[in-house]
């Protein structure tokens, strides 16, 4: 059977339990680690995390401060675009209205040009006409007194005779023309 002594001397020899010794010795150096890490590199190590955690912080303002401004830059961006287009079509459709104006002003001018060439025509033409007119009774004149000198039988030569004459054939005539107007309208 197992003795006491056998069990105390197992014991000493024990590889898993520790000499009292070895344990003041653990525990010292323990209390040492602690005291050094926690009052010397516990602070240094939170004033670092504190140093990188505002300027992560700091990072993310600026970076939200530099968005909005590139936020507020586009608004105004848009905003401008919006005048510019709204400038421009106010601007086409003053051109188109100008151009309208200007087409409008020449069709004007060029009737006004057309007017004043068909009365300058038809002033031309009444020009003409009478001219003809007067070159026809001046030779109808001339037949006809000569044509009354044959049938009469004596010359008409007398100048204030022969105009008689004639007016008084052309009125005859005239007036012919105007009835036979007359009863055809």
């Amino acid at each position: 059977m197992i003795t006491a002594a056998s069990v105390l001397a197992a014991e000493e020899n024990n590889p898993l339990i520790p000499h009292t010794y070895e344990l003041v010795i653990g525990i010292f150096s323990f209390l040492v680690v602690v005291i050094v890490v926690g009052k010397i590199l516990t602070p240094r190590i939170q004033k670092t995390l504190e140093e990188r955690t505002e300027a992560i912080e700091g990072g993310l303002k600026r970076a939200e401060e530099v968005q909005e401004q590139a936020r507020q830059t586009l608004e105004q961006y848009k905003a401008r675009e919006k005048d510019a287009a709204l400038e421009a079509s106010n601007l086409r459709k003053k051109a188109e209205e100008q151009g309208a104006q200007i087409i409008a002003e020449a069709r004007e001018q060029a009737q006004a040009e057309a007017n004043r060439i068909v009365e300058a025509a038809k002033a031309q033409i009444e020009a003409e006409r009478q001219q003809a007119l007067q070159s026809l009774r001046a030779e109808i004149g001339a037949m006809s007194v000569e044509l009354a000198g044959r049938v009469v039988g004596e010359s008409l030569e007398d100048s204030a005779r022969q105009s008689r004459v004639v007016d008084r054939f052309l009125e005859e005539l005239e007036e012919r023309a105007r009835t036979q107007e007359q009863i055809t309208s």
